[in-house]
């Protein structure tokens, strides 16, 4: 097979791009990068090709990605098709026996499998599973009160209690673990689980380098004199500043409480990645300038 020439400027380029990325690749080497994949990027085609292709590169160049997916508006999509109300409170989805059936039904059986085959597309190797399986994320149920302080009922709606990281200690070694936000306490009952809430655990356990939180925004935004700003980088501190004046609320809140559970446990760094910009894990990992909002403590 005849290899086709480079022209003298695509050399130039990808002189550049490997003397940027280089320097990154040596430093995240066979370290553990929780992924959480949401926003966008899970509802365009080519995004969703274009993340399949980022996450095999990291493991083709040594690196350990673990993916948490949620999946909240394919749920509520087939929640539609089979007749059925979604319900919200506080933007927590009101989670019965049936609805949670359903949400297993399609996070574990339609969106799971859909990015194991992706990934498996373009080169790499991935496993999915669920937090039910191997007992990866062991639940009970989420304490929930109104804006008075009343508690409020709003069914298989989980929290973690604790995390057992050996069926991920095995895996990643050799495969992506691709892991559906689904766990289950311990009498085999199953719990819908914030996807954000589960990739801050599952770094903090797996005392990961990095997590990574991708999502349809910019970054994490602070007041400007011209309007709001994305912040490149910050601190855990700055957070608690800008959450007390109102700038972080709503989707960004359990994000927010991911990145200190991580933090706090001794994660290098976290980071909320813009998902609708082109090669976005790339960008953030391997660049200088990201494509999103680092913090640190």
């Amino acid at each position: 097979m005849r290899i086709p020439e480079i022209d003298p400027d695509q050399k130039q380029a990808l002189s550049m791009l490997l003397g940027e990325w280089m320097p990154y690749i040596q430093r995240f080497w066979g370290v553990t990068i929780v992924v959480k994949y949401g926003g966008a990027s899970m509802t365009s085609r080519r995004l969703q090709e274009e993340f399949a292709r980022d996450v095999v590169l990291m493991q083709l160049v040594g690196m350990r990605p673990v993916i948490v997916h949620g999946g909240g508006p394919q749920v509520t999509e087939m929640m539609h098709r089979l007749g059925m109300d979604a319900k919200f409170v506080r933007g927590h989805r009101v989670t019965d026996a049936e609805t949670m059936e359903v949400a297993k039904m399609v996070l574990v059986g339609k969106v799971n499998k859909d990015l194991v085959g992706l990934v498996h597309r373009h080169g790499g190797t991935a496993v999915g599973l669920s937090g039910e399986d191997g007992r990866l994320l062991l639940a009970e149920p989420l304490a929930h009160h109104d804006e008075e302080g009343r508690p409020i009922d709003i069914g298989l709606v989980g929290s973690i209690r604790r995390v057992n990281t050996a069926v991920l200690e095995v895996l990643s070694a050799t495969a992506i673990p691709i892991i559906a936000s689904i766990g289950a306490d311990e009498t085999g009952q199953a719990y819908n689980i914030n996807a954000d809430t589960v990739a801050g655990a599952l770094a903090a356990a797996l005392e990961a380098r990095m997590l990574l939180l991708v999502t349809d925004v910019a970054g994490i935004l602070a007041p400007g004199e011209d309007g709001q700003r994305c912040l490149s980088e910050c601190r855990v501190t700055d957070l608690d500043a800008l959450e007390e004046a109102g700038a972080i609320s709503g989707g960004m809140l359990p994000k927010v409480a991911a990145i200190r559970l991580a933090l706090d446990a001794g994660v290098g760094s976290a980071h909320v990645v813009d998902g609708r910009r082109d090669h976005a894990l790339l960008r953030e990992i391997l660049t200088d300038v990201g494509c999103g909002t680092k913090v640190a403590l």
